[in-house]
């Protein structure tokens, strides 16, 4: 196997002295109610040795799970449209910066909470503090990803939520695998972890760092699955 890395992104890394490949594995397009285990394990299973690492994206799995809606079937609440005009929107992505998204946050934690994170949310920006508003409503809204135009269709015109269960998913297939496995949320901009199946193990800061470029990409790359390979030299000899 002579892996490539993606359009605009680096093979090999180095971490703290250490070279690192990080290999993107090119799959089919992800569909609602596919297995993710079962997809996973088919396109690495002879690929993978036991002092890799295997990362998922979060959205892949969140596809699989059914959480993914076409904004097309999501009617926005009259808070929700309220709400979504005072979020800060970003170069990568909205976020709940729409009334679509902001629609999926009130469901998925509350009116409530929606609504006491935006207060406290706006008392923040008042004393230059930011990102208080996801600290109040959790993961669960922060990691909802909803359309724009560097997505692969269809996904591209959808909003994607939080996946379930990602610990399990991941412990799950470091069972299979023999290896670490990380579910990870990752754009251009940071990369959060969201479940490992070794948390003894897997150091996530070294993650953060080995993944900061976000290798497996956004769009068109269709790599949904990487594996991290600590190399000895240059030569890339592990391949």
């Amino acid at each position: 196997m002579m892996p490539e890395a993606n359009p605009g992104k680096n093979l090999v890394v180095e971490v703290d002295g250490q070279l690192y490949a990080r290999i993107p594995i090119r799959t089919h397009l992800i569909r609602p109610y596919d297995n993710i285990i079962q997809n996973v394990t088919t396109y690495i299973q002879d690929l993978v040795m036991e002092t890799d690492i295997v990362v998922i994206s979060e959205k892949a799995v969140a596809i699989t799970q059914g959480r993914v809606l076409p904004i097309a079937q999501i009617t926005p609440s009259r808070l929700a449209v309220f709400l979504s005009r005072f979020v800060h929107k970003s170069s990568y992505g909205i976020g709940v910066g729409s009334p679509h998204t902001m629609e999926l946050a009130i469901r998925e934690v509350g009116r409530f909470r929606v609504v006491l994170g935006a207060f406290v949310g706006a008392l923040g920006k008042l004393f230059g503090i930011r990102g208080l508003f996801y600290r109040v409503c959790g993961e669960k809204v922060r990691g909802i990803d909803g359309p724009c135009s560097n997505t692969i269709a269809p996904y591209d015109q959808c909003a994607v939520l939080v996946p379930r269960d990602s610990q399990h998913i991941a412990e799950k297939l470091g069972s299979l695998l023999g290896c670490l496995v990380a579910v990870i949320d990752a754009n251009d901009f940071g990369i959060n972890i969201l479940g490992v199946s070794s948390s003894q193990l897997l150091d996530t800061d070294f993650l953060v760092k080995v993944l900061k470029d976000n290798p497996l990409g956004q769009s068109s790359e269709q790599t949904p699955i990487g594996i991290i390979r600590r190399l000895e030299d240059s030569s890339m000899e592990a391949f």
